[in-house]
């Protein structure tokens, strides 16, 4: 069995399991953490906080707009372009549509795919340079923050490299490093994209409930 047929077969099958089972453990392991029970008469919703709670964080608060502006700016354009490849893109779509979902959907055009590329990419080397370059930043990340970050690139690099499809090595490439990335997702800091909801309505609801505008 040569390289490309293990990448598009076997350790395609692997990855997505580790991605799914891993992914469901964190959560589930999360989820069953528990809290201490509250006795206190409660002064306010948890529930309406918790909701709450998610939907402001989406904006800066104002008091902290000119110290947090590039990452804020920096993490939209990332997040918003990598979302708009991974669902849009025509060859990611065709790929679900043969291996996941059985159907497909609208995809972006060409242009907007090289237009969306640039702008994730801009904000992804944006924040590596912020983690390395900030102080704070640099103090409190890990080798796993970094870890995660290459391996996002490179995918990103790859893919784009791929996309007029012409050389074989450059797809096999980019779907293994992205069978890489399914790997590693669940145990780095890249499992807050399906984690953040439950961490913010956590907060929300305990500082709710004692009257904390949140």
């Amino acid at each position: 069995m040569s390289f490309a047929e293990i990448v598009d077969g076997p350790f395609w099958y692997f990855s997505a399991t580790v991605f799914v089972i891993g992914v469901l453990w964190r959560l589930v392991g999360m989820l069953n953490m528990g809290s201490k029970t509250d006795f206190s008469t409660p002064r306010s919703s948890g529930s309406a906080a918790a909701l709450s709670i998610n939907i402001t964080r989406f904006f800066p608060r104002a008091d902290f707009w000119s110290r947090i502006r590039l990452q804020v700016v920096a993490g939209y354009l990332f997040h918003v372009g990598l979302f708009a490849l991974l669902f849009f893109a025509a060859p990611h779509i065709e790929f679900y549509r043969e291996y996941v979902t059985g159907f497909g959907w609208v995809a972006l055009p060409e242009w907007a795919f090289i237009l969306v590329s640039e702008i994730a990419f801009l904000g992804l080397m944006l924040l590596i340079l912020h983690r390395m370059l900030n102080p704070v930043t640099r103090a409190i990340s890990d080798r796993g923050d970094y870890i995660g970050s290459i391996l996002i690139f490179l995918v990103m690099l790859t893919g784009c490299l791929a996309l007029a499809r012409s050389h074989e090595v450059l797809r096999v490439t980019h779907f293994f490093l992205a069978e890489l990335l399914l790997v590693y997702f669940p145990f780095s800091a890249l499992i807050h994209t399906f984690t953040f909801p439950f961490s913010r309505g956590f907060m929300g609801a305990h500082y709710g409930r004692r009257g904390v505008k949140v």
